[in-house]
C-alpha cells in the first residue's frame, strides 16, 4: 500500500527502518524540519490521518495505506481553494508568530488540531512544541487570535511591517540551508564524522580500509588529507582577534566529541557505518578538565604545541589563551573609604544555543570551477575569507551562500560545518553534504563560556561606589575561538555603565580538554552583568538604599567617561542617544502598577508558605563590535517603480530583512513591500562583516539607508530634467516624484534613464564607527514557596533604549526572546559535563530549553529616545535584552527570601537547599 500525501500516492516505499521525516523530505516536501530526530522539539509535525505526529519517531512503514498532510498541503486538507491559506497560517502570518521560522510550520500543524479547550490550555496543549526565538507570546496570539491591533503595515520607518519571508514561512516554502531539490545537486555526496573518544590523545595511526569497505562509501579522509594551516573556527572582521589553534583535521584531539575522520558516503547511513568502522590507534595524553586544573603549575598544555606569538596565545604553555590587568584609581584606597563592602564569588555555567537548525553545509563546484558552499551561516562573507585562506584559494575562487537560517544567537559565527565540506568537494568534485545532528550541537560545537568571577564591591553611606575589583577565569574549553573577544567585551560595557574611581581587573581565558566555547548572545556581558548586578543590589541592601535609587545615583550619564579596564574612555564609542533613566522609570512605574494590581486582586498573598519579592537590573552595551564592522549594498529602480536591494546580511530571525525595507522605503517614499531584498550571498555586494555584534541595524541599515539616500537624489535630479522643476521641489511619493503640479511616475523616470544610457542605482557602505550604547533594564516580581522552593514568577518586565524603533513589533518580539532565552539560563539550562570531559546532558530532553508553559507574558516598554549615530534614529536591539535577565530574577528571589545565589542556574532544589541553609544558619545550628 502506497503512503499518501497531500493527497497524492508516493513514488516510492520507504526504505527498511526509514523514519517519516526523511522520507517526506527525499519527496520533496521540505517544510519538515528536523530539530532533534528525538522527538523533543515538534518541528517535523505531521498529520496522519488528520491526528498530529512527530515524523521523527514515526516509522515510514506505518504511515502506508494512510494520508500524510504535511504543511505544504494543510490548506487543501481544509477545504481551502487553491492559492488560499489555511485559518492558522493565516493567523500567524497575521501575528507574525515567528522570527527565525524553523520551528513555525510543526508549530502550525499542531495549532490546526486545536479545539476551543485546547486553545484555552496552551502550556499543556503546544508542549511538544519548542521555539528558541518568540518567547511564545506571538505564537499565543497566532493560535487564539488574541493580537492587538498591530498598526499600520504600509511600510516605513516605526510602522509593523510584516516580514517579507512571511508568506514563504507560513506556508513551508522559505528555503533552508538543507532545502535544495535533489536535481539541484546530482551526485550528492553525505558527509559523517567520526569523533573523538578521548579528552585528550595523540593519534597514532588510522586505518580507512574497514570503512572504505562499507557499500556507498566513497572516501575517508584524515588529518594526513587536511590542510596544516591553523585557524580560528570563530569569525571576526579581523581574523587576527582570535588565536589560530585549529586544523580542519588534526593529529591531536584536545576533547571528546572532536573530530577525528570525515567519511563521504552516497548516503547518511553508510556514512554513518563507514565512520564506525575506522579504527584509531591513540596515544593517551594526559588531560584539565577546570580552569583552575589548567591553572595549576606543571599542568598538561592543551595547546602546548603551538607558538603563542605566532598564534596569538598569550601563554600557551600555562593554558592561558588571553588575559588583561588593570587597575584604575586606586582600589585599596576606595575600600579602605567603604562603609559596607560585598564580597563573592559568582559562577555561570555552559549553555548551548539551541538553535533549531543545527550547522549544515552543502560544498559544491559549480560550471566555473569555483567553490560553492550553501552554509547555515550568520557570517557567510567571513566564512568565504576562512576557506580562501585554509585552502589556499584565492576569494574569487569562492562563494559562499546563506539561505534563510534557523536560529543562531552566535553559534553561526563559526565555521564547524563549512571547512569539511569543502575539503571533500574540492578532493572528489562531487556535491558534499554535512548535517549535524542535535548530539553533535551539544558534543561537538560551542557553548557560552562559563565564567568565575570573585567580586568585591564597596559603596560609602551616601550611596556612591567607592570600589569594584574583579577576579574573572573563563573556561573557554579546547579552543580559543572567542575566548579573547568574549573576556573582554564581558568586562567592559558591565563595569563601563557604572561610575566608581577605583576599578581593577584581572581576567584570563583558560584552555581546558572540554567542548569549545563561543559566542553567545551577549558575548561575555551576561555573565558579568549577572554578578556586577548582584552586588549592586547587595551594596544598595547594606547601606539601607533602594536599589534602583542607588544605580540611579551611579550610573553613567552624558558628559561622563566610560570606563572599565583602560584609563581613557573608547575614542569612538558616544552617548548617541540616553534613556537609561526612562528605562528605569519605566520598570519602577510598571512593577508599582503590577504590586497594586496584585494587592487588589489579593494575590499578593498566596498562603503562608509563600514569600514574594521584586528585583531589577540594568545593563548597557556598544551597539557595534569594535575594530570595524562593514556593510556594503546596492540599490536599484527597476522598470515597474519597485526597487531591488542586495546586501550582505543575513535573515535568521533578527528581523534584519525587514529592516532594510523599512529603511529604504523611508528614504525613497514608498512602502516596504515595493522593496525586494536579496541577501547573504558572497556574490551580490563587496563584503559585509556579518550579522552579529548587534551591528544588523545600526551597520548594514546604514549601509542601506546610505545607498537609498543616494538613490532617492538620482531619481529627483532625472524627474526634475523631465518636468522641469528644480530638483528641490522634487518629492518621492510612493510609485512617482511630486514635481511641483506634476506627478511623474517612476516606471516614466525609469525609462528616461534607460534611454539616456544610466542606470538608477546607488551603493552604500559603513564601516561601524562611531557607535552608540544601548540600554536595558529588567523587572520581575516573584513568589517562592519556602517550604518547596517553588519559584513563580508573577510579573516580568523589560524596559529597551532601542532610539527610534524601526519595526515595534519586530522589536518587541526581539526582546519577549531574549527574556525567555535568558530565563531558560537563569532557572535551568546547563551544559554537564563530567570528571572525564564527556557532555552528558546530550539531547533536549536531558537539556530543558523554556517551552510555552515556562514562559511568563512580559510587559514590554521604548524609552523615547532618537540615536544620532544609529540609521533614522534606531539602536540595535538583538543581544541586549539577553543580558539583565539573569540577575534580576536572582535580585527578585533575594528580596522574597533574604537569600544571595551566585551561581546559575538558579534551579528548584537550589533554592530549595539555600531557604534550608538560611533556616539552620537563622536557629544557629
Amino acid at each position: 500500500m502506497a503512503i499518501e500525501i497531500n493527497g497524492t500516492p508516493a513514488m516510492e516505499a520507504p526504505r527498511p527502518g526509514q523514519c517519516l521525516r526523511t522520507f517526506l523530505r527525499e519527496q520533496g516536501n521540505f517544510g519538515v524540519k528536523k530539530g532533534c530526530d528525538g522527538g523533543d522539539c515538534g518541528a517535523c509535525t505531521v498529520h496522519v490521518d488528520g491526528t498530529p505526529v512527530h515524523s521523527c519517531i514515526y516509522p515510514a512503514v506505518r504511515a502506508e495505506g494512510h494520508s500524510v498532510t504535511t504543511i505544504e498541503g494543510l490548506p487543501a486538507s481544509a477545504g481551502c481553494a487553491e492559492g488560499e491559506l489555511h485559518p492558522v497560517q493565516e493567523q500567524f502570518l497575521e501575528n507574525q508568530g515567528f522570527q527565525c521560522g524553523f520551528c513555525t510550520a510543526g508549530m502550525m500543524m499542531t495549532a490546526a488540531t486545536f479545539d476551543e479547550e485546547q486553545k484555552a490550555n496552551l502550556p499543556r496543549s503546544l508542549k511538544g512544541n519548542l521555539c528558541r526565538c518568540t518567547g511564545y507570546r506571538s505564537i499565543a496570539d497566532a493560535v487564539c487570535g488574541t493580537a492587538e491591533h498591530a498598526g499600520s503595515g504600509a511600510g516605513r520607518l516605526g510602522d509593523n511591517v510584516p516580514a517579507p519571508a512571511g508568506h514563504a514561512v507560513v506556508t513551508g516554502t522559505a528555503r533552508y540551508t538543507l532545502d535544495v531539490p535533489p536535481d539541484q545537486l546530482p551526485g550528492l555526496l553525505h558527509l559523517k564524522l567520526l569523533r573523538s573518544p578521548h579528552a585528550h590523545a595523540r593519534i597514532v595511526s588510522i586505518d580507512t580500509a574497514p570503512a572504505l569497505r562499507v557499500p556507498g562509501v566513497v572516501a575517508v579522509f584524515t588529518h594526513e588529507d587536511a590542510p596544516a594551516q591553523l585557524f580560528s573556527t570563530a569569525q571576526h572582521e579581523l581574523y587576527t582577534d582570535d588565536p589560530d589553534d585549529t586544523r580542519v583535521l588534526d593529529d591531536v584531539v584536545r576533547f571528546i566529541g572532536q573530530r577525528v575522520a570525515a567519511v563521504v558516503a552516497d548516503s547518511v547511513a553508510a556514512a554513518e557505518a563507514g565512520a564506525r568502522a575506522v579504527e584509531v590507534e591513540y596515544e593517551l595524553l594526559d588531560a584539565v578538565f577546570t580552569p583552575a586544573d589548567a591553572l595549576q603549575p606543571g599542568a598538561p598544555a592543551v595547546h602546548g604545541d603551538k607558538d603563542g606569538e605566532a598564534s596569538r596565545i598569550s601563554r600557551p604553555l600555562e593554558n592561558v589563551v588571553a588575559e588583561v590587568h588593570s587597575e584604575l584609581g586606586d582600589v585599596a584606597a576606595g575600600f579602605a573609604a567603604a562603609d559596607v563592602i560585598h564580597e563573592k564569588t559568582y559562577r555561570t555555567q555552559r549553555v548551548q544555543h539551541v538553535a533549531m537548525e543545527t550547522h549544515a553545509s552543502i560544498a559544491w563546484l559549480d560550471d566555473e570551477g569555483r567553490l560553492v558552499v550553501r552554509s547555515s551561516s550568520q557570517v557567510p562573507f567571513l566564512v568565504k575569507r576562512t576557506l580562501a585562506r585554509v585552502f589556499d584559494l584565492s576569494e574569487d575562487r569562492v562563494r559562499v551562500v546563506a539561505g534563510r537560517v534557523g536560529g543562531g544567537f552566535g553559534s553561526k559565527q563559526e565555521v564547524l560545518t563549512e571547512d569539511l565540506v569543502a575539503l571533500a568537494a574540492l578532493k572528489l568534485r562531487r556535491p558534499v553534504q554535512l548535517e549535524f545532528t542535535r548530539t553533535e550541537q551539544f558534543t561537538a560545537t560551542t557553548t557560552r563560556h562559563p565564567f568565575t568571577i570573585k567580586l568585591k564591591a564597596g559603596a560609602n553611606r551616601e550611596g556612591l561606589l567607592t570600589a569594584l575589583q574583579l577576579d574573572v577565569v573563563t573556561n573557554t574549553g579546547a579552543y580559543g575561538n572567542h575566548a579573547p573577544g568574549v573576556m573582554f567585551h564581558g568586562c567592559g560595557e558591565s563595569l563601563a555603565v557604572y561610575n566608581c574611581a577605583n576599578k581593577k581587573v584581572d581576567a584570563r581565558a583558560v584552555y581546558t580538554n572540554t567542548v569549545p566555547a563561543g559566542a553567545f548572545r551577549g558575548y561575555g556581558l551576561s555573565q558579568m552583568i549577572f554578578a556586577i548586578e548582584s552586588a549592586i543590589d547587595e551594596l544598595a541592601e547594606g547601606i539601607g538604599m533602594d536599589p534602583l535609587d542607588f544605580r540611579l545615583k551611579n550610573m553613567v550619564r552624558p558628559g561622563d567617561d566610560m570606563l572599565s579596564t583602560q584609563p581613557e574612555p573608547e575614542e569612538d564609542v558616544h552617548y548617541g542617544s540616553y534613556g537609561l533613566e526612562q528605562c528605569i522609570r519605566l520598570v519602577r512605574d510598571a512593577l508599582d502598577r503590577g504590586g497594586e494590581r496584585y494587592r487588589s486582586a489579593g494575590l499578593d498573598d498566596l498562603g503562608p508558605e509563600w514569600v514574594t519579592g521584586t528585583g531589577s537590573a540594568l545593563s548597557m552595551i556598544d551597539t557595534v563590535p569594535p575594530r570595524g564592522h562593514y556593510a556594503h549594498t546596492r540599490l536599484r529602480l527597476l522598470p515597474d517603480g519597485t526597487y531591488d536591494a542586495a546586501v550582505g546580511t543575513a535573515e535568521f530571525g533578527n528581523g534584519t530583512t525587514t529592516v532594510h525595507s523599512q529603511l529604504a522605503a523611508t528614504a525613497l517614499g514608498t512602502e516596504a513591500p515595493k522593496v525586494a531584498v536579496r541577501q547573504s550571498d558572497t556574490d551580490l555586494v563587496e563584503h559585509d562583516t556579518g550579522a552579529f555584534g548587534s551591528a544588523g541595524t545600526v551597520v548594514a541599515g546604514q549601509a542601506t539607508l546610505l545607498a537609498a539616500q543616494e538613490l532617492a537624489r538620482r531619481i529627483r535630479t532625472v524627474a526634475a530634467a523631465l518636468s522641469g522643476v528644480p530638483e528641490a521641489d522634487c518629492v518621492l511619493d510612493g510609485g512617482s516624484v511630486v514635481c511641483g503640479e506634476r506627478r511623474v511616475p517612476l516606471s516614466e523616470v525609469y525609462g528616461a534613464a534607460h534611454r539616456a544610457g544610466v542606470e538608477l542605482s546607488a551603493e552604500g557602505r559603513w564601516g561601524g564607527t562611531p557607535r552608540s550604547v544601548a540600554f536595558n533594564v529588567q523587572g520581575f516580581r516573584v513568589a517562592v514557596n519556602t517550604g518547596t522552593g517553588e519559584l513563580r514568577i508573577l510579573q516580568s518586565v523589560q524596559a529597551a533604549d532601542a532610539g527610534v524603533v524601526v519595526n515595534p513589533r519586530q522589536c518587541r518580539g526581539q526582546i519577549e526572546g531574549g527574556i525567555a532565552q535568558a530565563l531558560g539560563v537563569a532557572l535551568y539550562e546547563e551544559v554537564k559535563v563530567d570528571d572525564a570531559g564527556r557532555v552528558t546532558t546530550d539531547i533536549l530532553r536531558q537539556y530543558h530549553i523554556p517551552s510555552f508553559a515556562d514562559v511568563p507574558r512580559s510587559e514590554v516598554y521604548f524609552a523615547s529616545t532618537n540615536d544620532e549615530l544609529g540609521p533614522l534614529g534606531a539602536k540595535s536591539m538583538s543581544e541586549s535584552p539577553f543580558n539583565p535577565v539573569a540577575p534580576a530574577l536572582a535580585n527578585a528571589i533575594r528580596n522574597a527570601t533574604g537569600v544571595r545565589f551566585a551561581e546559575l542556574p538558579i534551579a528548584r532544589d537550589k533554592i530549595y537547599l539555600g531557604l534550608k541553609e538560611k533556616a539552620r544558619e537563622e536557629v544557629g545550628v
